[in-house]
């Protein structure tokens, strides 16, 4: 078993206190946006033995166990991070498996660098994706339906706004969508940050429903990502409820600090809210253009106090332990790996005392034992 050594990236979008306060420690006054924990190449965790990318690769089946390696191969298929929004990310939906393989087979025939700005597909792999809430946490997913749409739209007075109005009301659900966010995406820049702007001002005089979108254009002036946004579900999570992001699902975070759980995979196509390339003819193919609720997810109980987030994903099984103070140990022992992450109290997980923010790898089949007065969450697959 490894306590893991962190890194948070910093990304412009986040917090400059959230993650420095769970791990009580001074902010540096730069965005802390994530903490990754795993073996992504990008910034593997760290180890007493070398990084984990290091650990596993030297012995596979021994560090993941021999059914996580027939079904994943020899890598940790999950990449676990702690995210802090200060503020909005990028609007943006992910490929399902088959997508991700023919388009990275594409750009790799077509020789376009794996770093380039324009490249869609930095790997053939999928990217769902499980955020679980912390704090308070914004976000926009999924479709809202289209005539609820309409009528936020035309709320705003907008008269630029009036054809997308026509068109949702207009049209069959999926194409109702379709055409509308095209539309929005294909604009003339120029007039369409005219219109973003006449909308902002909109939203931050009207404020209630409106008012997400008034903070979304303050960081995306002109943006037409802000309007796409409206098209969506604004959600707003309380501390143990999460979001699942499946493949084709147009989302973004908005603001909060959360526990995010993915496949191992960069694959990102953009919508807007960000100066990023957005390839509208590749998005627009990866879209699933389906309206409904957000699908709040919370966790059912499992035995031994374990509580799990159920997601149709066999890469990651997120769970957690809420342990009030004076519990038995939880037995934790898998035939699978797992990261076991501390997000308030004090717990000792084997020899390791484990504060908010930290975090062990723990390899297939090690006994692991969980005890204290926290909460624990554990990250491990499927096989």
């Amino acid at each position: 078993m490894d306590r893991l050594d962190n890194t948070v990236r910093p990304y412009a979008w986040g917090s400059t206190t959230a993650i420095p306060k769970l791990l009580g420690v001074e902010p540096t006054g730069e965005p802390q946006a994530e903490m990754w924990m795993g073996a992504h190449p990008g910034a593997p965790s760290r180890t007493g033995r070398g990084t984990l990318v290091e650990v596993i690769e030297a012995a596979p089946e021994r560090e993941l166990g021999v059914a996580a390696v027939a079904k994943f191969g020899p890598h940790l298929p999950f990449l676990l991070k702690i995210l802090a929004a200060g503020a909005p990310l990028s609007l943006q939906v992910h490929p399902n498996l088959e997508q991700a393989k023919e388009g990275y087979a594409d750009e790799e025939a077509r020789g376009i660098p794996v770093d380039a700005g324009h490249r869609n597909y930095k790997d053939a792999n999928h990217k769902p994706e499980l955020i679980c809430a912390l704090t308070e946490f914004d976000g926009l997913c999924g479709f809202r339906d289209p005539l609820r749409t309409a009528d936020l739209l035309d709320g705003l007075g907008v008269d630029s706004l009036k054809p997308y109005v026509d068109l949702l009301h207009a049209h069959p659900e999926e194409a109702a969508l379709r055409e509308v966010l095209t539309a929005i995406l294909s604009a003339d820049p120029d007039e369409m940050a005219h219109t973003v702007a006449e909308a902002a001002a909109a939203c931050s005089r009207l404020g209630g429903e409106y008012a997400p979108y008034a903070d979304i254009a303050h960081h995306y002036p002109g943006d037409p990502g802000v309007i796409a946004a409206m098209l969506l579900n604004h959600v707003r999570l309380q501390p143990g409820e999460a979001l699942f992001l499946g493949a084709g699902i147009p989302h973004a975070y908005l603001s909060g600090l959360g526990v995010e759980i993915m496949a191992n995979s960069d694959n990102v196509l953009r919508c807007g809210l960000t100066p990023k390339h957005v390839d509208v003819p590749e998005l627009l193919r990866i879209v699933r253009f389906e309206a409904g609720d957000a699908g709040v997810l919370r966790p059912e109980a499992a035995p031994d106090g374990e509580e799990v987030y159920e997601t149709p994903i066999d890469e990651f099984r997120l769970s957690r332990y809420v342990l009030p103070e004076g519990t038995t140990a939880h037995e934790l022992t898998r035939a699978t790996p797992q990261i076991l992450l501390c997000t308030a109290g004090a717990v000792r997980v084997g020899e390791h005392e484990l504060t908010p923010g930290r975090s062990v790898f723990v390899p297939a089949g090690e006994k692991a034992e969980v005890s204290g007065a926290g909460t624990v969450f554990r990250a491990t697959v499927v096989a």
